[in-house]
């Protein structure tokens, strides 16, 4: 299901922009990025969850926009990340949080020491009674607020704290970082399997060379939302395809095109969904990616291009009806 779509069925989080003059009921509190909430997040927002009940109180996630990488790498041009904060807020009400609190990221904020931070934001203002964090967590200025640190202003300021270990696969625990790895190298049904659900990416369709159409399989080209959207690696899948909320299954490519450009190196990202005739230039869709179908290949002609885009539709529609 598409996550923007997902939005419509649960809309229970209250959102907060910025942390003052907020009044919440005995706050459990976490902190993060949460790029991708995934099943490693998974395991930390359940713990927040549960000991909210417990104590009879409200769940709170913080997190910080934009991400402190677009702040701190200024001009950087690289850089990709899983979710957009629209999809973040979505993936995180689904997990049943009561509160977000969205806090501006700023290089003044960077240098906020890590003691300031909870005294200042933690108690002061969100007023925590409870804090859980991951195994690896930092937080302050130069990431000095560790673990040992956090114990220490808990037993000082009248808060308690635990950790939650990470959860473990065979190439280390879960992380954003080794999701959009697994992304950009083309292991699409790992990074699925670890974030829980199947990456999206959303945009605008623009006009394209029309290539596609001149040999029997139109294509969408995608421009996506937010330039800091991870693109996965290049190749050719099987996605759903999200129009006005109704869903369209088709093939989706994502590369050079090898077979027909200049070689200016530029990336596209075209979509063709089966059976669709409608003009939607300028409409908004959303591509799930369901299977990595091949890698991009250059062939001789176009017209052995047509014969294994057949091949991939053939393929495509299999894997997805069998679904």
């Amino acid at each position: 299901m598409a996550l923007l779509f997902l939005h419509e069925l649960i809309q229970d989080m209250k959102i907060h922009e910025g942390y003052k003059d907020l009044s919440l009921k005995k706050p459990v509190v976490t902190l993060g990025i949460f790029d991708g909430v995934h099943l490693g997040h998974r395991k930390l927002l359940e713990s927040l969850v549960g000991r909210a009940k417990e104590i009879g109180g409200e769940s709170v996630v913080i997190t910080f926009h934009p991400h402190p990488r677009v702040v701190l790498e200024e001009g950087a041009r690289d850089l990709m990340f899983l979710t957009t904060l629209d999809e973040k807020k979505i993936l995180l009400e689904n997990f049943g949080i009561d509160n977000l609190v969205i806090i501006s990221f700023t290089k003044k904020f960077s240098r906020m020491k890590a003691c300031d931070f909870v005294e200042k934001i933690l108690v002061e203002n969100i007023g925590t009674s409870h804090l859980v964090v991951g195994y690896d967590h930092h937080f302050g200025h130069r990431g000095e607020g560790s673990f040992n640190l956090i114990k220490e202003c808990a037993v000082s300021m009248g808060f308690n704290v635990e950790k939650v270990t990470g959860l473990k696969t065979s190439a280390g625990a879960i992380s954003s970082s080794l999701i959009r790895n697994a992304l950009i190298s083309g292991r699409l049904s790992l990074a699925n399997k670890w974030l829980g659900y199947d990456y999206s990416l959303r945009g605008r369709v623009v006009e394209g060379r029309r290539i596609g159409r001149d040999i029997g399989f139109p294509t969408a080209n995608i421009k996506p939302s937010d330039r800091n959207k991870l693109i996965p690696g290049n190749g050719v899948y099987a996605v759903d395809t999200y129009i006005d909320d109704i869903k369209h299954i088709g093939m989706l490519s994502i590369g050079t095109n090898p077979t027909v450009s200049k070689g200016n190196g530029k990336i596209s990202v075209e979509v063709n969904i089966f059976d669709f005739r409608k003009d939607i230039y300028g409409s908004e869709i959303e591509v799930v990616f369901r299977h990595r179908l091949r890698s991009e290949k250059k062939f001789r002609t176009t017209m052995d291009l047509s014969e294994q885009m057949a091949l991939d539709k053939k393929i495509a529609l299999r894997l997805l009806a069998s679904e």
